[in-house]
């Protein structure tokens, strides 16, 4: 079942004394295993609108499966601000919907406001997509959960490389953060699997969210010669529509865009979060303890790839198939021996290969040989 109130919680917060009241009291029992088994409220909070054909979208199909899960409902809200204002908002889903397990999506949500309402409401449980959650220093009713979808660039890298005709690819990212950073290295490792010669210009728009920019940066991509587009920013759409028209192949990215440019949309990197979110509510519902650190990639199903489209030719499907099922089993490492950085600093030794579980995500702050562009 899912609930959505006809006007916005922040504003009923703010203007109701009925809802000041309420904020006021704590809430008793949200989490208790015996309710838990009984039912359980779900709260979802987007910083975007949930059809945004990326980030936001893909975490809204996420939550649509639970919908249909006996003894579950959902609350969501959408465009809500990485400001004071979330705070509200998962106050409201606690006190007023009895929400006991909160997914406040977006990576500025993390800290300080969704570490601050644990603290107020420790009987509600709190996972945040992407946060670095440390035992010891955030509080026990947080966590974080997050898929190596490097592996999937890595595989729109494939795609990437066998397209290209002029060996040079084009990434648009929002911020130089180390997962944007890990997703720019591994398209290109990816692409450069099939072609050591191609290299990456990427342009990193400073937002999440600017679709001037992103249009911008699109277009000076292809000025300069990129003929194969992805990006990194919540909404791909403005990214995906623009490479389009202006003839170049697209890598998607969060959820699948094809339906934007299907003659020119390769392959994409989608996130598979209704796995993820099942998980957590099946054991929030039996009592059980949540994970607090919870990773996985393609062949635990937090991740997955759209379907090839018609501009991947019969030997990249090949080489993509065989890739991805190295991948599935678990054998595939995409940072391998030899691997240096823009500057020419060795940051993988000779001996070494690394599964992307096995990287500490937090230390991945360099761009690897081949990218043009800076971190700075």
């Amino acid at each position: 079942m899912t609930k959505l109130l006809p006007f916005s919680r922040r504003d009923f917060l703010r203007t109701s004394v009925m809802g000041a009241a309420v904020v006021g009291l704590a809430p008793s029992g949200l989490f208790s295993p015996a309710m838990a088994q009984a039912a359980l409220t779900v709260g979802f909070i987007y910083v975007g609108p949930k059809d945004d054909y990326g980030y936001n979208q893909a975490h809204a199909e996420g939550a649509a499966m639970l919908k249909s899960m006996e003894g579950v409902t959902v609350v969501e809200e959408e465009n809500v601000p990485e400001t004071v204002d979330v705070q509200k908002t998962m106050e409201s889903m606690i006190n007023l919907d009895g929400a006991g397990l909160l997914f406040p999506t977006s990576f500025g949500y993390f800290d300080p406001h969704m570490l601050d309402m644990a603290k107020k409401y420790p009987d509600a449980q709190f996972r945040h997509c992407g946060g670095l959650w440390k035992e010891g220093t955030h509080p026990a009713n947080t966590g974080s959960y997050f898929g190596y979808i490097g592996q999937g660039q890595y595989l729109n890298g494939i795609a990437a490389g066998y397209a290209s005709k002029s060996k040079k690819i084009g990434f648009v990212a929002a911020k130089p953060i180390p997962q944007v950073l890990q997703n720019i290295n591994s398209f290109l490792l990816g692409a450069r699997s099939v072609d050591p010669a191609i290299t990456c210009q990427v342009i990193f728009t400073g937002e999440w969210s600017l679709a001037v920019k992103e249009a911008e940066a699109t277009n000076a991509l292809i000025d300069q010669g990129a003929d194969v587009i992805t990006c990194h920013v919540d909404s791909p759409k403005v990214v995906v529509e623009t490479a389009a028209g202006r003839g170049a192949f697209i890598c998607g990215y969060h959820a699948n865009q094809s339906p934007l440019a299907p003659e020119k949309y390769l392959t994409g990197a989608e996130w598979a979060w209704g796995n993820v979110y099942t998980d957590f509510v099946k054991k929030a519902q039996a009592g059980e303890k949540l994970g607090n650190f919870v990773r996985g990639g393609l062949k635990d199903g937090f991740v997955k790839m759209s379907p090839l489209g018609p501009g991947v030719s019969e030997e990249a499907r090949k080489t993509f198939d065989a890739t991805l099922a190295e991948m599935m089993g678990g054998s595939f490492s995409v940072f391998k021996a030899g691997i240096k950085d823009n500057k020419g600093n060795v940051v993988v030794a000779e001996g070494q290969a690394f599964a992307e579980d096995a990287i500490e995500l937090e230390s991945m702050n360099y761009l690897v040989e081949g990218v043009v562009g800076s971190t700075s």
